[in-house]
């Protein structure tokens, strides 16, 4: 996760990945990531609240491939 949020910081993303205690206790979806800038352009902010720091891993991921980026390329 680390390096990838390092990547994005590379290409001007900045982001924000969470875990929120309260929402845990409360058994909702504690976990989010959110991104913005950069290659995104000034539409594309993203917000992902989800059940596991995975789920939100695999959207973001889905999120990025779906603006033409990718880590892995």
């Amino acid at each position: 996760m680390l390096e990838l949020m390092e990547w994005l910081a590379e290409q001007g993303v900045t982001t924000v990945f969470k875990v929120d205690g309260d929402r845990m206790a409360e058994r909702r979806a504690a976990w989010m990531v959110i991104v913005s800038g950069g290659p995104l352009d000034e539409d594309s902010f993203f917000r992902a609240d989800l059940a596991t720091p995975d789920a939100c891993l695999d959207s973001l991921l889905a999120h990025l491939e779906s603006k033409g980026l990718s880590p892995f390329a």
